[in-house]
């Protein structure tokens, strides 16, 4: 999913749930750029409006969404 919104970003975007390093867990809305070393990825956050890093083992339930269906701001949902 997120190699397919990265292909063509301009149609998709991917909601996910993401642990941070506390274990706090919330639900994300990004536009992914590139994949990066040590299985990180850099994608442009579109709850805080700006590009973040993202451990993939702290991902899970990914979801496709046509871009065209999301506004930024995205609310970014605590999942606690």
């Amino acid at each position: 999913m997120l190699r397919t919104a990265m292909l063509d970003a301009d149609e998709w975007v991917v909601e996910f749930e993401y642990s941070d390093s506390k274990g706090k867990r919330t639900r994300r809305t990004v536009s992914p750029i590139r994949f990066a070393a040590s299985g990180r990825f850099l994608a442009l956050c579109l709850c805080r409006e700006e590009p973040r890093q993202f451990y993939l083992n702290r991902c899970e339930n990914f979801r496709l969404i046509r871009s065209a269906d999301v506004m930024m701001p995205v609310e970014m949902t605590p999942l606690d």
